[in-house]
């Protein structure tokens, strides 16, 4: 068994914020990693500045290595010589093999933001809001050759309020995801946790989102659009193309409610029977503005 939480050796996986507030819970609660393995730096925004994962910029504040492979299996050799006890791996977009996996005495553990085995796959948290799920939450499992079929060391269920995003819904599921780590560690590690098996007749599977996933289709119940609206916040956003001096200029809704009627001093849209009405929405390459303000400067039609 092991007792003492510092001596565990640790290598975690991870790239976007989710992964950023779980490395830094693991830190405060002396599971520092002796190793970070996270996504190359990229260029962002308009003018490409090369930028590197949040996930690297806390692990160097911590003075915890880090690597950034284009391909993971390429750390194999540096793995084995750490000799690591446990990896965990949370929204790292690489599938990992089992030579890896093999490496850990205590095997790798994954954090998925679902409560498996329902919403396997890449957008579990667009999902339950799309769906517009009363519940979700977190499993952590032990990673095997499949895609989030690993068996279930533990999860943590949340009840999710009306109205949140996905920007909202991540953090929430980040912290408790954090939380949960941190319990489940000592237990599975002395083995007072036994990994079961996911109910496969009750799985179901999430499709990767891309851009054009955003554009809103009118003919969907406005229930339909704002859903999309909170799942699609930040990326890809929820889009429609309106008409200005002969040019096509994409718009963004930014925040939406649904009314059985229409609301003069908003922008009003008719989608079946309800309404949806815009608050706040951005032209591309513009500043969000209040629905009041836009409609100064456009001339509105549906």
């Amino acid at each position: 068994m092991m007792n003492n939480k510092k001596k565990i050796k640790i290598v975690f996986l991870g790239t976007p914020e989710f992964s950023s507030i779980i490395l830094d819970k693991l830190i405060e609660n002396n599971y520092k990693p002796i190793l970070v393995v996270t996504a190359p730096d990229k260029p962002v925004g308009r003018k490409n500045i090369i930028t590197a994962p949040i996930t690297k910029i806390l692990a160097e504040k911590h003075k915890i290595p880090v690597l950034q492979p284009s391909k993971i299996k390429d750390l194999k050799t540096e793995i084995e010589n750490l000799k690591p006890d446990l990896g965990i791996v949370v929204a790292y977009k690489q599938i990992i093999s089992k030579d890896i996996l093999d490496i850990p005495k205590y095997g790798f553990l994954n954090i998925h933001p679902s409560l498996l085995p329902k919403y396997r796959g890449p957008a579990p948290i667009q999902t339950a809001i799309l769906n517009g799920d009363k519940q979700t939450g977190t499993t952590i499992i032990l990673i095997d050759d499949k895609i989030d079929h690993g068996k279930i060391v533990s999860s943590a269920s949340y009840q999710m309020p009306n109205n949140i995003t996905f920007e909202e819904l991540s953090r929430e599921l980040a912290e408790i995801s954090a939380e949960l780590l941190i319990q489940t560690i000592p237990k599975y590690i002395n083995q007072k946790i036994q990994p079961k098996a996911q109910n496969e007749s009750k799985v179901s599977f999430t499709k990767i989102i891309k851009k054009e996933n955003g554009e809103i289709d009118w003919s969907k119940s406005a229930q339909e659009i704002e859903k999309q609206i909170r799942a699609f916040d930040p990326w890809p956003g929820s889009f429609f193309f309106l008409k200005k001096k002969d040019k096509k200029i994409r718009i963004k809704i930014l925040k939406a409610y649904i009314s059985k009627s229409e609301n003069s001093e908003k922008i009003s849209m008719k989608c079946k029977k309800d309404y949806l009405i815009i608050e706040k929405l951005q032209q591309a390459g513009k500043k969000p503005l209040s629905a009041e303000e836009f409609k100064k400067g456009f001339i509105w039609q549906q």
